[in-house]
């Protein structure tokens, strides 16, 4: 059951401060000198207003702030294990947003205690990721790309999960890779997280060690609906995004996604406390997640695959099966970015990318795998305009 209009609620923080200036009035420093009205007197009376005035100009007046991210309209979304979704597809949107605004909600984990779940998709549940959305970014179309700037992840709560299961990994067997040997039994692990420090506690079953992990929040799930009225699971990655598992959906970067339908109708989850390459076990440190998130529509111009930038970084992912088709779409993705916007010939960018270039392999354990192909902006000339 989807939460009705006053359960989701947005509120306008506005942080404007008006600063008066004093200034000093010549007439009234000019009149405090006592000096006799000579001619001479009058060229001192006249030099000691002129030194006045501009001693007191010189007073600092304080600084007007900065623009801040806090004069936006911000929507609040708490979502609750009754209004989670399973898939990224069509559905009632649970809040709507305009370009500019900002949303903070909450992403859920299902691994005990999951009330307000059905018991018929309670399985599912603790097998799958739970989505929150999705949301409707006003003036969205077909035909544009939506650009979602992670302003904050915060990790709600004290521990992450980790674990091995049966048919899913990257070194055991599965559906897509079989093998005759038994499937490796299920192992789980509770990572200690530390707020404070940013760090979580990996300890291992079979012996005494154990060692802090630097906490690298992120949202291992971020997708819009699918084209043709599409509904894909969330363990599925594809051109709409979704459950891409990258690092790179994490504070100070943007994520570009195409808009498929009418208000992009975005979902956020799975949120991660931290992650290796590949995860390659299936899971990263999974953690319930706070997100602060703002959106911009970029008019009639969808990007083909996902794409991710920074200040310093440009950053394309590609996702299919194999692994290696994952990367030649990464980079034929940079290949047209570097042309579209820096100016250069596909042939220079590609000979450039073959020099330069990085790679990130997010994850190989999903439907279809992701690798994220990346450039440092210091290699490129300037952006067109």
């Amino acid at each position: 059951m989807l939460p009705n209009a006053t359960q989701c609620s947005g509120r306008i923080r506005m942080s404007h401060r008006n600063r008066k200036k004093k200034f000093l009035s010549n007439h009234i420093a000019i009149n405090s000198l006592k000096i006799i009205a000579t001619p001479a007197a009058a060229v001192t009376q006249m030099f000691a207003a002129a030194l006045l005035v501009t001693i007191f100009s010189a007073v600092p007046t304080p600084a007007q702030p900065p623009p801040q991210e806090s004069s936006a309209r911000v929507v609040n979304y708490a979502p609750t294990y009754a209004t989670v979704k399973f898939d990224f597809g069509p559905a009632d949107p649970v809040a709507r947003l305009s370009p500019g605004e900002i949303l903070e909600t909450d992403t859920l984990n299902c691994t005990k205690d999951c009330v307000g779940i059905p018991a018929a998709k309670l399985e599912l549940a603790r097998n799958s990721n739970l989505l929150t959305g999705p949301f409707y970014i006003e003036g969205a179309e077909p035909g544009d790309t939506l650009a979602i700037e992670f302003l904050d992840l915060h990790v709600n709560g004290t521990q992450g999960e980790g674990e091995i299961a049966p048919g899913f990994g990257a070194i055991n067997s599965t559906h897509y890779t079989p093998m005759l040997n038994p499937d490796l039994p299920r192992h789980s692990w509770a990572y200690a997280i530390n707020q404070q420090t940013g760090s979580a506690t990996y300890q291992a079953h079979d012996s005494n060690f154990s060692v802090q992990i630097p906490l690298h929040p992120f949202l291992g799930c971020v997708g819009v609906a699918p084209s043709l009225g599409e509904t894909r699971s969330s363990l599925v990655p594809a051109e709409f995004g979704g459950n891409m598992d990258a690092s790179e959906s994490s504070v100070g970067n943007t994520l570009f996604l195409a808009v498929n339908v009418p208000g992009a109708l975005l979902y956020v989850g799975d949120g991660h406390a931290a992650m290796g390459d590949g995860e390659i076990g299936g899971t990263a440190i999974e953690v319930p997640m706070h997100a602060r998130l703002r959106f911009r529509v970029i008019k009639a111009s969808a990007t083909a695959w996902p794409r991710w930038e920074n200040q310093n970084e440009l950053m394309a992912a590609g996702i299919y099966r194999p692994l290696d088709d994952s990367l030649r779409i990464a980079f034929t993705e940079l290949v047209h970015w570097l042309h579209a916007d820096y100016g250069l010939s596909e042939m220079d960018a590609y000979e450039l990318l073959s020099k330069v270039a990085t790679i990130h392999v997010a994850e190989m354990v999903d439907p279809n795998y992701v690798v994220v192909a990346k450039i440092e902006k210091k290699f490129l000339p300037p952006k067109k305009n």
